[in-house]
């Protein structure tokens, strides 16, 4: 008996089942909702493809519903493409009768690709707009993107097919050297400040050319890209201090990906190397991000290559690797680097004062300086550290000991420490005694906070309550700091003269 009972009560399921009109739908009335009036993708260069962005379109309503069409205002001429909840309709542009069920929603995820020839010329604008249905039930939603104009700069394409190399390390990669052909004047290899310059591949410094950068000028490093300034040739970056937030006067190097998202994102190009035997290199207002490795200085020949007022943040390596190097830094601030902020390794002889090495790199053990006369696979594999001087210097980050020395006890290792803010654990190791070793720690500060504004944004600027306020020693003074300001007697350590932190 109960099975009969079972039976008929799946009858009647099955008739009603049957009889739903749970998927018939009525035509849409102008009623849709949507997440955004708006959708702002962001800034690229003309012909890169943006990020992927994303739409909610929400049916409120008790019935289920039938949109006509979803379309590009533009129609098939549109540079946006578009799929609606997984499909591709039209070429990514027009969609016809999209279904959405009561109560629920679809997504819609948009990008474009825009010459700047596409994008409006006053203010460099390429719009369009979704449209939802037609005639009285029209509903819209903008598409905004801007385009930026650029120079862009890679290999040439051979005849066989293959790219362009240049030759680094022994090894040949996709790359070009500059030329007079190339759209930075020419013989001059002049970068200026008129339009962003991407680079793709390795672009490098012939020998015995010089590549200069002007105040303002930006330049863009795709994937796997980066600057190679070879032997016998040299650098100059001649920024200057900036009076707005634009930072007009900064020479900015940074990956190709100018979506906020991207802004501290760690290692999206390769580094900008200075090969065994350039020379004559000289840096003031840099600031390079995203990289692999910031600067990678190899033994350059005897002239000093000079690094002042320069900003190195989120490499996914090192912010400077020095390899028996010869340096004088001077306001330099770097923050938050895979394995070192600054690494200066097979010997050298090294300057900092008045500069900043924090890191901040979660996991491992990384340091913000390290220091090593050691080289696995060189020959010989260690080589003199001639010196290595710290004056007015912080040197801190979130690992318990953040200064490293790797030494091989039968070569010159000279280093020193003064008036310097340094961040290092309690230790037993003779090489570590900062509170007794006066030949090579002076005047250190142990384990005390700087305060630093804000460490997620690379603001590594202090008040007058950190404990780097007023504890540097005139006698290594830079009169002023890496923003122009005017330093104050006693100064403060590090590359910034304290001033009030904005209110929150």
């Amino acid at each position: 008996m109960r099975h009969y009972f079972v039976l008929f009560i799946f009858g009647i399921l099955l008739a009603a089942s049957s009889c739903r009109t749970d998927f018939d739908t009525v035509a849409s009335s102008g009623d849709l909702k949507f997440s955004k009036d708006t959708v702002y993708l962001d800034t690229v260069f003309k012909n890169i493809g943006t990020s992927t962005y994303n739409l909610k379109v929400y049916n409120r309503g008790k019935d289920d519903i039938n949109i006509p069409v979803i379309q590009l205002k533009n129609g098939l001429n549109s540079k946006y493409r578009m799929t609606v909840d997984g499909m591709n309709g039209n070429n990514g542009k027009i969609f016809n009768n999209v279904t959405l069920l009561a109560k629920d929603s679809l997504y819609i995820f948009i990008e474009t690709t825009a010459d700047i020839t596409d994008a409006n010329p006053t203010d460099f604008l390429y719009t369009d707009e979704i449209q939802f249905d037609s005639g009285s039930n029209l509903q819209k939603v903008a598409l905004v993107t801007l385009i930026q104009d650029a120079v862009f700069l890679y290999p040439k394409q051979n005849a066989d097919g293959t790219k362009e190399k240049i030759e680094i390390d022994g090894k040949e990669v996709d790359g070009f050297y500059l030329d007079e052909n190339d759209e930075t004047n020419g013989n001059e290899l002049l970068f200026t400040n008129d339009k962003p310059y991407v680079i793709y591949g390795y672009a490098g410094v012939p020998e015995n050319k010089t590549v200069t950068f002007e105040a303002g000028s930006r330049v863009h490093f795709h994937e796997q890209s980066g600057f190679y300034v070879s032997n016998k040739a040299s650098l100059q970056i001649n920024g200057n201090v900036s009076t707005t937030k634009k930072l007009e006067n900064e020479v900015i190097f940074e990956g190709d990906r100018l979506e906020p998202e991207y802004s501290d994102v760690p290692g999206q190009w390769n580094s900008v190397i200075f090969a065994d035997g350039s020379t004559n290199h000289s840096i003031n207002h840099l600031t390079l991000k995203n990289a692999k490795i910031g600067l990678d200085i190899r033994n350059q020949d005897a002239t000093t290559f000079q690094i002042k007022n320069t900003q190195i943040y989120d490499c996914s390596n090192y912010g400077i690797l020095a390899q028996n190097a010869k340096i004088n830094g001077e306001n330099i601030v770097i923050n938050y680097a895979g394995l070192a902020a600054l690494s200066c390794v097979y010997g050298g002889d090294y300057k900092f004062t008045h500069c900043t090495f924090n890191n901040t790199w979660s996991g491992g053990q990384q340091f913000a300086v390290n220091l090593s006369n050691k080289l696995t696979g060189a020959t010989p594999e260690t080589n003199p550290l001639i010196q290595a001087t710290f004056n007015n210097c912080i040197i801190y980050g979130s690992n318990t000991n953040e200064f490293n020395l790797d030494k091989n006890a039968n070569t010159a290792f000279v280093y020193q420490l003064n008036n310097c803010l340094l961040k290092f654990g309690s230790t037993s190791n003779p090489d570590y005694q900062f509170g007794t070793d006066t030949a090579h720690y002076n005047a250190i500060i142990l384990n005390e906070n700087p305060k630093f504004f804000n460490l997620n944004l690379n603001k590594l600027n202090i008040d007058n309550t950190s404990a780097a306020f007023a504890k540097g020693n005139q006698t290594f003074i830079i009169p002023l700091d890496i923003i122009g300001n005017t330093r104050t007697s006693p100064p403060d350590l590090g590359a910034y003269q304290n001033k009030d932190f904005p209110k929150k």
